[in-house]
């Protein structure tokens, strides 16, 4: 008992103080967003696509490789480690961090858990090389209530033949590899559902309409259209049936993740705020000095510092192999408020610029939005604590 006690009391610790080796790697990417990402941000933006080259950087970096073990060319990491990747991109970009975040804390983590030897053979390596990969679960039916699925997958020999349609699926332009979910036995109803591994290339699959977003623009969003894709049955991942099991667990973690990115995007605003605080320049002094633009501040910096802890401390949790649930759905639900209260009083202390594009703040607040909608919405993420706290 002793030992279990001092073991959890270890793990759920929040700390916002990183170790050396941590507040190395967090360092180096914030350099490499700063450096390679930030004088691309507006384009990107603008333009609604993210650079091949900055992707192939990200591959060189070991960004999108950080959890896959080193025999299959990753950087045999932990979660924490992707957590903090993603946070530092989101301060620069939150299309770059969001990118990082799929890749990572759900395409890989969910190979690694639930893939076979061979699948890990097969398509680790290339997720760490140079293949982006993409979670496809949500239809045009199928949001919050996820597993109300039309997608089906029929069984024929030794392949599936799956049909349906699959929307706002990100990384979806640029990914080689997609888990899919369909339902391989409708009767069974959401214990039918089934994970598939979909190549791109693979007969009947094509990537549809992109989609054009209020926010994290340089970040695909797209439909995946399925007709009769013939899909080798060697590609089910797990067991047929076991796609809700895996479809739930794997979003529990990719919580944590969005929080980090709401957290990192808060950041971020916080720290144009308080650079163009002591710039400009009224009444004879930098905004700074007034108590009204120093209250905004502290208040600011506080949020942020608190959507630090619950991200870290859920992080911390998933990596000791304590119970996270709770913890996770609580840094995404507060993150993402704080993340788009921060990045709205952000625009405020720039004034009128701050409502340009000429300002990154702009951008940022449009940005914000998403993280109350993705991975599941805030009344989701309530009522999943709800649940928990009550024990029901």
């Amino acid at each position: 008992m002793p030992a279990v006690t001092e073991a959890k009391s270890l793990a759920v610790l929040p700390l916002s103080v990183l170790n050396e080796e941590e507040n190395m790697f967090q360092a180096s990417i914030r350099r490499f967003a700063r450096e390679r990402i930030g004088p691309h941000v507006r384009a990107m933006d603008e333009a609604g696509l993210f650079r091949r080259d900055l992707l192939h950087e990200m591959f060189e970096l070991g960004l999108m490789g950080i959890e896959i073990p080193e025999e299959h060319g990753g950087q045999g990491g932990n979660f924490f480690q992707s957590v903090l990747a993603v946070e530092a991109l989101a301060a620069v970009d939150p299309s770059a961090a969001v990118i990082v975040d799929v890749q990572n804390t759900i395409a890989n983590n969910i190979l690694l858990r639930w893939g076979n030897d061979e699948q890990k053979r097969r398509y680790l390596p290339k997720l760490a090389r140079d293949t982006v990969a993409a979670f496809a679960l949500s239809e045009a039916g199928s949001g919050s209530d996820a597993f109300a699925l039309a997608t089906r997958a029929t069984r024929h020999g030794d392949h599936f033949l799956i049909t349906g349609r699959k929307l706002w699926i990100t990384n979806a332009a640029e990914a080689g590899i997609y888990f899919l979910f369909a339902n391989a036995n409708p009767d069974a109803g959401h214990r039918g559902i089934t994970c598939f591994m979909v190549e791109r290339n693979f007969p009947g699959f094509q990537v549809g309409k992109k989609e054009d977003k209020l926010g994290i623009r340089a970040s695909s969003t797209c439909e995946l259209i399925l007709d009769d894709c013939r899909v080798p049955a060697e590609n089910v991942l797990g067991e047929i049936g076991q796609g809700y099991k895996i479809a739930i667990q794997t979003l529990n973690e990719g919580r944590i993740a969005i929080g980090a990115q709401m957290t990192g995007l808060a950041q971020g605003a916080l720290d144009h705020a308080i650079a163009y605080a002591k710039e400009r320049r009224q009444f004879g002094k930098p905004i700074a000095d007034f108590q009204a633009v120093q209250f905004e501040l502290a208040e600011m910096a506080t949020d942020v510092e608190a959507s630090r802890l619950l991200v870290y401390n859920g992080a911390r949790m998933r990596d000791a192999g304590l119970p996270f649930v709770t913890e996770a759905a609580m840094a995404k639900y507060f993150a993402s408020q704080v993340a788009e209260n921060v990045a709205s009083r952000a625009v405020e202390i720039f004034g009128g610029v701050g409502f340009t594009k000429d300002y990154p703040v702009e951008k940022l607040y449009r940005d914000a939005k998403i993280g109350r909608i993705y991975e599941g919405t805030s009344n989701m993420q309530k009522m999943t604590i709800a649940k928990q706290i009550l024990g029901t």
